[in-house]
C-alpha cells in the first residue's frame, strides 16, 4: 500500500471523516485554551471541570435531555463555583476543586448506581467515542469551538494581562475577577467540546500535554499558542490515524501521541531560560 493509499483509506467512510474533523476541532481548541492552563498552572482544574460534568450528564439521561446540555450546566456550575470559593473563603484553589469535581462525580455515580440498566453511551462520555460522533454532535462541537475562540479573540488583551500580571491588570482597569471567572467557563465549554471526542478520563491531558510540550520550545505566549495548536492538530490527526490502522482506543491513541512529543519537546529543550511573556 502505497503513502497516499494509506493518507486516503480512511476517509472512505463517512463516520472517519467527522471523526477526523472533530479530532481536528478539538486538538486545535484544547491546545490554545491548554496556554492559558499552563500558565496558569490549573492543570488540576481541567480534570476536575472534566469529572464533574459526568453528573450533569447522568442528570440529563434521566430527564430525557440533551446530554450536551446537562454537561455543559454542571461543567459551567462547577467552574464558577471554584471561582468563587477561592475567592471569597479561605480556601485554595486546589482545595475548592478536589471538593467540588469530588462531590460532583460522585453525584454523578450515585445517580447512575439507581439504575437497574443503563445505556452505553454514558460510558463514552468516560473514555470518548470519536469515531460515534453524528453530524449532530460534530455541529454542536463545530459551534461551541466556534464561540469558544471567538471569546478568546475578543478578550485576548485581558485574559493575557490577567494571566501574567494581575495586580497591573486589576490598578489598569481590568476587571480581573470577571476575567477569571470568563476564563474558567471557556475552559468548562472547551470541556464539553471535547468529551465525545477523548471523553472525561483523557481531556484534561489533551488540554495539558500539547501545551505543556510548546512551553519547552517557546517564550512568547503568541508563540506558545501557535506551536501549542500545531502540535495538538499532529497529535488528534496522527494519534486518530494511529488507531485506525492498529485497532487501538481512537481517545488514548491520541493522548498518548501527545504525550510523545512532550517528551520530544522536552528532550530538545530548546527554550531559552527567562519566563514566558
Amino acid at each position: 500500500m502505497s503513502l497516499v493509499q494509506v493518507l486516503i483509506a480512511p476517509f472512505a467512510y463517512d463516520f472517519m471523516v467527522r471523526a477526523f474533523v472533530a479530532a481536528l476541532v478539538v486538538g486545535v481548541l484544547c491546545s490554545i485554551v491548554g496556554c492559558y492552563v499552563v500558565v496558569r498552572r490549573l492543570s488540576f482544574i481541567g480534570d476536575g471541570i472534566a469529572h464533574a460534568s459526568f453528573a450533569g450528564i447522568v442528570v440529563a439521561y434521566l430527564r430525557h435531555l440533551d446530554y450536551y446540555a446537562g454537561a455543559a450546566v454542571m461543567a459551567v456550575a462547577t467552574a464558577v463555583g471554584i471561582g468563587y470559593i477561592t475567592r471569597r473563603g479561605r480556601v485554595s484553589l486546589d482545595t475548592a476543586i478536589g471538593v467540588l469535581f469530588t462531590g460532583a462525580f460522585a453525584l454523578g455515580v450515585f445517580l447512575m448506581s439507581q439504575l437497574k440498566n443503563y445505556a452505553v453511551d454514558l460510558q463514552d462520555y468516560l473514555f470518548g467515542n470519536i469515531l460515534g460522533v453524528s453530524q449532530l454532535d460534530l455541529t454542536l462541537t463545530l459551534l461551541l469551538a466556534g464561540i469558544v475562540a471567538v471569546v478568546l479573540v475578543v478578550f485576548w488583551r485581558d485574559l493575557l494581562y490577567t494571566s501574567f500580571d494581575p495586580v497591573v491588570a486589576q490598578t489598569s482597569g481590568i476587571p480581573t475577577a470577571w476575567v477569571d471567572y470568563a476564563l474558567l467557563v471557556l475552559l468548562a465549554l472547551t470541556i464539553i467540546v471535547s468529551l465525545e471526542s477523548v471523553g472525561i478520563i483523557l481531556v484534561a491531558a489533551l488540554l495539558v500535554t500539547p501545551a505543556a510540550a510548546a512551553f519547552q520550545l517557546t517564550r512568547r505566549i503568541t508563540s506558545m499558542m501557535l506551536v501549542s495548536a500545531c502540535i495538538g492538530a499532529l497529535c488528534a490527526v496522527g494519534g486518530l490515524y494511529l488507531s485506525y490502522y492498529v485497532n487501538a482506543a481512537s481517545g488514548a491513541t491520541i493522548v498518548l501521541v501527545a504525550t510523545l512529543c512532550f517528551f520530544i519537546a522536552l528532550a530538545i529543550g530548546r527554550r531559552a531560560q527567562g519566563p514566558i511573556a
